[in-house]
């Protein structure tokens, strides 16, 4: 078992290499370029039909390791029949430019295909309460999941290695979790070593500074895969403290996006209005480099991942304490960097106040 994993991973990765310089020159072919402005960092045109080898590599992993599925393949044929939806639309918009309706309305059609298949968030079991059942309802809680997860992946794809970094401490922070019930998430396992190895062979090419970018193609296929290994495994029993597992998982994302869309609100601005506000740029303004800048943002993903394992494996009271720290902690260091506005720091100004009063005590 452990030898066919060993050999899925190697071949998604190799894939993924092989197939870079062929979409190099198609993208310079057929003009999938990302060009430079105000808002990039990027200096010179970048070819960005990286995410078509992403996708090849991840689904040359997902064949070789197919027959490791079991119940699973019925799941995973939707989900690769919503992953062409999201490649088709994600090529359109790397080479034309579509609106955010058009985008959305695309992800949409993608996200429901995986809810119609059956693999939808039903209920959650909440704490002295019980089961909340969705119902109907879980057929939009689950596309509402799906597209979260899109686009809080979508919105970090602004330096080279950023999304493809995150992605790969994601997916090994569900590896760690998911091999400890191989049989019952095998699902989680194929499709994360096949993301995995995908993702580390785009690095390779992307990491500053990057030889080609993954465009939107990428990010929104990176953001569907991982919304759905979550579904896959993490959900199969959800309760509140469940929840907050793939939540933590993926928190460098969702935190970005949160921010985002509280700083533009707080700034009477439309939360899709595009801003040099986000992490990234918050660490670039504050003197670090390129490569620091994302090493960073590598170390906070990581430092979420570990919380998720531990938070996953300790009783209630104490994962509530965890969460209660790391939420504090996340808090003053998006204060520290300005990721609000670097004139909104409640939290800080509370603190300094309170060592004042100590001080006069």
């Amino acid at each position: 078992m452990v030898q066919m994993y060993i050999i899925g991973l190697l071949t998604a990765f190799l894939v993924t290499i092989a197939s870079i310089p062929v979409v190099m020159k198609l993208a310079r072919k057929w003009g999938f370029v990302d060009k430079p402005n105000h808002r990039k960092v990027h200096q010179a045109n970048m070819p960005r039909m990286g995410g078509v080898s992403i996708i090849l590599g991840t689904a040359a992993g997902v064949a070789v390791l197919w027959p490791m599925l079991g119940p699973t393949q019925d799941d995973m044929l939707y989900i690769i029949l919503g992953a062409l939806v999201l490649l088709i639309v994600g090529l359109v918009d790397d080479r034309f430019t579509l609106g955010a309706k058009s985008k959305l309305i695309g992800q949409i059609g993608a996200a429901s295909i995986v809810a119609m298949s059956g693999l939808r968030i039903e209920f959650m079991q909440m704490p002295f309460v019980g089961n909340m059942d969705f119902g109907v309802f879980s057929y939009l809680v689950t596309v509402l999941w799906i597209l979260a997860v899109i686009n809080s992946v979508n919105l970090i794809d602004g330096l080279d290695g950023l999304a493809a970094g995150v992605t790969i401490i994601a997916v090994l922070t569900m590896i760690v979790m998911a091999f400890a019930h191989p049989i019952a998430y095998a699902g989680v396992i194929v499709l994360s070593l096949a993301l995995l190895g995908s993702s580390s062979g785009f690095l390779l090419f992307n990491f500053h500074p990057a030889k080609i970018f993954m465009g939107d193609t990428g990010s929104m296929f990176l953001g569907y895969a991982m919304a759905v290994i979550s579904m896959l495994g993490l959900f199969k029993s959800v309760t509140l403290f469940s929840l907050i597992v793939p939540l933590l998982i993926l928190a460098v994302p969702f935190i970005d996006t949160a921010f985002a869309i509280i700083r533009r609100t707080l700034n009477h601005q439309s939360i899709g209005t595009p801003d040099k506000g986000h992490l990234h740029h918050c660490l670039l303004a504050m003197g670090y480099g390129h490569r620091k800048t994302v090493l960073i943002i590598y170390g906070i993903s990581l430092m979420f991942g570990i919380t998720a394992v531990l938070f996953s494996q300790t009783a209630s009271w104490i994962s509530l304490v965890i969460l209660v720290v790391v939420l504090f902690i996340t808090l003053i260091f998006a204060e520290m960097i300005g990721l609000v506005g670097q004139k909104r720091k409640p939290l800080l100004s509370a603190l300094e106040k309170m060592q004042v009063l100590r001080k006069l005590d």
